[in-house]
């Protein structure tokens, strides 16, 4: 699929209507900042009438922290990463879907978010904690990828991402890919 990119470098463009209605989907990274309730609605209303959000890590799931609506929106909100830059393993659950289809459980060196989450978004791959940095989340299974709806709008997160190089894996970079088409309009 082919696009075209506006790289825009403040969020004040979420407040002009007629330019956000003319996108088919918004790649936000932006991470632990601040956004205007009238930057946030003009971004939510667009989501909900048909524009696509999607994105990775805390470029989406750790942006505005003092903004429910907009965690709402997304299907949840950064916690910790126990332990740093660790190893761990996402696992496929929902072999089915687009964009999980025909991939396999994978390895990755990086960041394993704890994140909260939303209980009405389709999670398509999951993590399990060891415990081993936080023995009080031993075991927790944490939604690693995940899709839902705002509205017409179609939201694909994914907590991979933390650098890079992270995209050198194939399964994360195929699902990153797959989920941005999929949210587009």
């Amino acid at each position: 699929a082919g696009f075209t990119v506006d790289v825009e470098t403040t969020l004040d463009v979420y407040t002009d209507a007629a330019r956000m209605r003319s996108y088919d989907l918004i790649n936000q990274t932006y991470t632990m900042s601040t956004i205007t309730r009238e930057q946030e609605k003009g971004l939510l209303d667009c989501i909900e009438q048909g524009t696509g959000f999607a994105g990775w890590h805390g470029g989406m799931a750790d942006a505005f922290r003092n903004n429910t609506n907009y965690q709402f929106m997304v299907g949840g909100q950064w916690v910790a990463h126990p332990g740093n830059i660790i190893d761990y393993e996402v696992n496929i659950i929902d072999h089915d879907d687009p964009i999980t289809a025909g991939l396999s459980d994978f390895k990755m060196h990086s960041e394993q978010y704890y994140m909260h989450v939303d209980p009405s978004n389709q999670v398509l791959a999951t993590t399990t904690f060891s415990g081993e940095y936080c023995p009080w989340i031993e075991g927790v299974v944490m939604p690693v990828v995940w899709k839902r709806r705002w509205g017409q709008g179609k939201i694909f997160y994914a907590s991979v991402g933390h650098v890079a190089a992270d995209f050198d894996v194939p399964e994360a970079r195929e699902i990153v890919r797959r989920g941005l088409i999929w949210a587009a309009r």
